[in-house]
């Protein structure tokens, strides 16, 4: 049984791919305010917002537990609208010994299909996928998409 895993799904939201893509890239701090139920605050350790090399450190919380997750920012790839993101200190490392997270806008019409792509390793084969947290960041577009559209 292999340790190393893919998650990756796409979801279609209605606000542009330029506005989905520019938080995500350069102001994630704004999610405390954009689903302030799943993310209590969001730090920058080290760096500029919207930079490589950046270390943000998230408080969130999944299923009424909080955690905390402390992520570098490996690429921004602003012709592509990818942003993809290491976890680098945090609960996730205490169960996968790797940890990566892609999030990608691309335009389609007047809407934008969001693709999420988790790459990990566990552990050991006793920990389970991290659906829960693919599942969170789903939900965190979809609610951006209303925080946007909103605005």
């Amino acid at each position: 049984m292999s340790l190393v895993g893919k998650l990756s799904a796409e979801i279609l939201i209605v606000a542009p791919h330029h506005e989905h893509n520019g938080v995500w890239s350069g102001r994630p701090h704004h999610f405390s305010n954009v689903s302030p139920e799943k993310i209590k605050k969001v730090h920058l350790h080290e760096g500029d917002w919207g930079s490589v090399g950046s270390v943000i450190e998230w408080h969130y919380v999944i299923d009424g537990k909080d955690h905390v997750a402390k992520e570098v920012v490996k690429s921004i790839d602003e012709e592509n609208k990818i942003v993809t993101f290491k976890v680098i200190e945090g609960d996730l490392l205490k169960e996968y010994k790797s940890f990566k997270a892609i999030v990608q806008s691309i335009p389609k019409g007047e809407a934008t299909w969001v693709r999420w792509t988790f790459e990990y390793e566990k552990l050991n084969k006793d920990i389970p996928h991290p659906f829960k947290v693919f599942e969170f960041a789903i939900h965190l577009s979809e609610e951006l998409d209303d925080h946007l559209v909103q605005a």
